[in-house]
């Protein structure tokens, strides 16, 4: 497999990453992997340091675990969303479903379990990037695979074949494509399709969900595009 091509072009400002965690071989590790890829990372061990660095620092990413040694991470993740946009990357040993669905719920924009493999997260480090360079518009075509979204002309292909969607099945598939390549709660998608009232009727989702896979996936059993994240939500491939 080739290595991932480096985070930060030339005559191009290296990515600012901060890292809240508070265990030592993470960090090494971290330090390592990320200043090779082209980022440069600031560390904290800890809630109240993460934040002031955030404050600080201005990063593009800010990875976080949740097990610190002051604050709980998802107080971390409310105190940052009051006043800051940033991506921000949950990595965590609490492999509960509830504590995924909490952090997203919370305002973080993934989530990625430990261990981890490095060229994941290195992924999501890029859709983080991405995203936050398009101020979460997204660009008016989306492609992966087979697969094209155009917002403007509210045209959907496969492979150049033009699909037909239902309204409720174009806004799904569209909240998905504005956050393309991270997880989406339940909670999170039945807020933003059927609006806040509705946030409790997950049968809706797996309803429409089965529908756009049988319409946009070759096999709606092993699905390419639309993700699901057992327990939390899903994610639309975004590479």
């Amino acid at each position: 497999m080739a290595p991932d091509p480096p985070a930060s072009a030339p005559g191009r400002p290296a990515p600012v990453v901060v890292l809240i965690e508070d265990e030592p071989q993470i960090r090494r590790f971290l330090r390592a992997t990320l200043g090779s890829n082209g980022y440069r990372l600031y560390e904290a061990t800890s809630g109240e340091d993460g934040l002031i660095e955030a404050a600080t620092r201005q990063p593009d990413v800010v990875i976080l675990d949740l097990g610190l040694p002051d604050v709980d991470g998802l107080q971390v993740i409310r105190r940052l969303r009051e006043w800051s946009k940033v991506p921000i990357i949950v990595l965590s040993a609490r492999g509960q479903e509830g504590d995924k669905v909490a952090a997203l719920d919370a305002g973080a924009d993934d989530y990625v379990g430990k261990p981890f493999a490095v060229g994941e997260l290195l992924a999501r480090l890029r859709v983080a990037l991405r995203h936050a360079a398009a101020g979460e518009s997204g660009e008016p075509v989306f492609t992966v695979g087979d697969l094209r979204v155009d917002q403007v002309k509210r045209l959907v292909q496969i492979d150049g074949r033009d699909v037909h969607l239902t309204p409720i099945e174009y806004r799904l598939l569209t909240t998905l494509v504005r956050h393309a390549g991270r997880v989406l709660s339940q909670r999170q998608l039945l807020k933003e399709v059927w609006g806040p009232a509705q946030t409790e009727q997950a049968h809706y989702l797996r309803v429409y969900m089965g529908t756009l896979r049988r319409k946009l996936e070759r096999d709606p059993a092993r699905p390419r595009y639309l993700l699901t994240e057992p327990g939390v939500g899903y994610r639309l491939a975004a590479e």
